[in-house]
């Protein structure tokens, strides 16, 4: 997680307010803003959701601390209405801080907790500084990438790909006997369309545009692991934080830390699935605001689920989780008789300690992917501490908190819409 936040540190905080469309509306509050020395580091504004056609207005800015906060919330209420605070930690009537549009992800483009190229001691290429300047390479890329551009292929060495079709002709053998029908089933449409072969790591930008159009899904460049945070709130949008660097050819079966052999052959195939990425996107929608111990819960959720998820098909066990699904040493072990199989249930998952350098000792076997959504749903709905629900608007690519009557009027309205529609192809159809 990330380290608590200190005087040094910044609160980043976002305002959101509404005003009527008057002559000075905005001025007055932006007077009221620089008469307590607030520097904005952003503001926009757009049509107000609600019945009065008045305008909607974000501005961020770093606050000294929660104190100053509350002092700007009461100044500006004296010139406006429906002031709502989203902070970096929870006082008041705040809430964690958390991306509103797909462009906010660029914050998190430089937050790596660790690993990209500062390599820890016992990792196998710790001591080969051609291979921690390759890792620095690949790396700024990610650094530098920011939403909407096109992601920068990467020209791997002979080496690389010798590495990658080691670990590839390996696993695409266990494939056929251990893996889930989706995987199953997407991963000859990877071959076609991505350029999957034992004889080269496939670009990201191809995997991305491909994902696009089969469920709405991009990866992004990242330089290392994010917070727990960080990583679940881009499932809300649908983003997946891929990285570019590949292990050490050293131990090629072997990695400490995610490389291009975990996102590409384990994650990747199954956010084509429909099913598994609103199961996907229902996990990050849940963590949009939530407290650190929400967090912490959605995370172990997601380690037993995305990470090490079994699911029950056709009465035999197989893989769907991309931890199992990119180590062919423990996708043989988790369908033996040796480790311990748990129903799903996101309540007790939440709580399942886990070791994170050896096998898991016990798996949680979802029924399918859908059935996974809903329960998640729930246990977003009725065990996580968060004074609103969220929904995404893919048309706009942002998130809309539902947390006043005209926004649930107007999301019911576009629910009913669409169930005319669907009442419309069902008649057809019968």
């Amino acid at each position: 997680m990330s380290p608590a936040n200190t005087m040094s540190e910044p609160l980043k905080t976002t305002l959101c307010f509404s005003i009527q469309d008057t002559v000075g509306g905005l001025e007055s509050c932006l007077a009221a803003l620089k008469s307590m020395s607030i520097s904005l580091t952003r503001i926009e504004s757009r049509p107000s959701r609600t019945k009065d056609w008045d305008y909607d207005f974000f501005v961020d800015f770093n606050a000294v601390d929660a104190k100053q906060v509350e002092t700007v919330v009461d100044q500006l209420r004296k010139h406006t209405k429906d002031v709502c605070v989203i902070g970096s930690e929870n006082t008041g009537d705040s809430v964690v801080w958390f991306p509103r549009k797909l462009a906010d992800l660029d914050s998190f483009a430089e937050k790596v907790l660790e690993m990209g190229e500062e390599l820890s001691s016992d990792h196998p290429g710790a001591h080969d500084p051609v291979y921690r300047a390759r890792r620095a390479e690949i790396t700024r890329i990610a650094k530098t990438y920011r939403t909407g551009q096109t992601i920068p292929e990467i020209e791997y060495t002979e080496e690389e790909n010798a590495t990658w079709g080691k670990v590839y002709r390996r696993l695409t053998e266990l494939y056929k006997t251990h893996a889930c029908r989706e995987h199953q089933y997407v991963f000859p449409l990877l071959v076609q369309n991505c350029g999957y072969s034992d004889k080269a790591i496939p670009q990201i930008e191809h995997i991305s545009r491909f994902l696009k159009d089969c469920t709405g899904f991009t990866l992004r460049p990242v330089m290392g692991l994010l917070s727990s945070r960080d990583f679940l709130n881009a499932f809300a949008f649908r983003v997946f934080y891929s990285t570019q660097y590949i292990r050490h050819a050293s131990k090629p079966f072997y990695t400490p830390e995610p490389d291009c052999c975990h996102e590409l052959l384990g994650h990747v195939p199954l956010f084509a699935d429909p099913d598994f990425a609103d199961f996907s996107q229902e996990i990050g929608l849940a963590s949009l605001g939530a407290s650190d111990e929400d967090i912490e819960k959605l995370a172990t959720i997601f380690w037993f689920t995305v990470e090490f998820g079994l699911c029950r098909q056709e009465g035999e066990l197989k893989a769907y989780g991309a931890g199992l699904l990119s180590s062919f040493g423990e996708l043989e072990y988790c369908l033996s008789d040796k480790p311990e199989l748990r129903p799903f249930d996101p309540a007790k998952t939440a709580l399942q300690k886990y070791p994170i350098t050896e096998y898991q000792p016990v798996y949680f076997v979802a029924d399918s992917f859908k059935d996974a959504q809903e329960k998640v749903r729930d246990f977003a709905a009725n065990q996580m501490n968060r004074p609103f629900s969220v929904r995404y608007n893919a048309l706009t690519q942002t998130i809309e908190v539902l947390d006043n009557k005209e926004k649930v009027l107007r999301f019911a309205k576009s629910i009913r819409d669409d169930m005319k529609t669907l009442t419309t192809v069902l008649e057809t159809l019968s």
